[in-house]
């Protein structure tokens, strides 16, 4: 699993600041880290073999989800996200469990079928984010012992998701509260970073025991310029947000993904 020299030279890191910023803008303009657009670059243009794609992916996530919580807090205040703990601890009880053994399933998969899961995830995102992101506060679809089951179940599902795929999580993680606990769209946006933040550095660490995270040591560079570019880039989608139509944007990104399926089940 080595990756080619797409990612070397001052050319590249050029081209990734560049790209960061466009996955960033995507990302902006659903309120997402923009992650499962950055993943078929990594592997499509860059040329990076699947888990090295994926470790590069989750180590640029951590960067954009830590910022946008933080840029998030001037409109959902930290107090606010921290008072519906009983929900975050609820889905953290399963996505920190999950996201060790999705990692643990990456590091030994084989690099075609690593290809092909992440081409199935993709797929799969891909439907979330038309049938869910846009989902109005509800009543929760369950209470009590059942709802707290539920929470860790989806929890689990969602961290197996995000270490795999090497990202955030937020197409999943975003509908799970507004569905399980009847939380706003907008509040679950921030209790979602909330999340993902642990459930990434858990999947990080175990990722740190494999061989292949050498190459964030080979490609720091790289890194730094393709998540400067996605959190400026997620900043000016955020102020696009609300200039394209939900319903011309949400098939269009879906798409994207779809066409990104196919690319990464397709490669060698």
């Amino acid at each position: 699993m080595t990756s080619t020299t797409g990612a070397t030279g001052s050319s590249s890191l050029i081209r990734a600041l560049v790209a960061g910023c466009a996955v960033g803008s995507l990302g902006g303009l659903i309120g997402l880290g923009g992650a499962e657009f950055r993943l078929p670059l990594l592997i499509g243009l860059f040329g990076f073999a699947a888990l090295h794609a994926v470790i590069l992916n989750k180590a640029m996530s951590l960067v954009v989800v830590a910022s946008a919580l933080i840029f998030r807090s001037t409109t959902i205040p930290f107090a606010e996200v921290a008072s519906h703990w009983p929900v975050i601890v609820n889905l953290l009880a399963g996505s920190l469990l999950g996201a060790w053994v999705g990692a643990s399933w990456a590091s030994r998969m084989k690099g075609r079928t690593l290809y092909q899961v992440l081409a199935g995830l993709l797929v799969v995102i891909a439907v979330v984010l038309m049938l869910g992101h846009d989902r109005a506060t509800q009543d929760p679809i369950l209470t009590g012992t059942a709802q707290l089951v539920a929470g860790v179940v989806a929890g689990f599902g969602i961290g197996v998701v995000a270490s795999i795929m090497g990202v955030a999580g937020g197409e999943l993680l975003i509908p799970t509260p507004v569905l399980l606990f009847g939380v706003d769209i907008k509040l679950a946006g921030s209790l979602s970073l909330a999340i993902s933040l642990p459930t990434m550095m858990v999947g990080f660490a175990r990722y740190s025991q494999d061989q292949a995270f050498s190459i964030l040591r080979g490609h720091r560079s790289f890194v730094i310029a393709m998540a400067a570019g996605s959190i400026v880039g997620a900043a000016i989608g955020g102020q696009l947000l609300g200039v394209v139509p939900s319903g011309i944007l949400l098939p269009a990104l879906a798409a994207i993904l779809l066409i990104s399926a196919v690319k990464v089940w397709r490669h060698q």
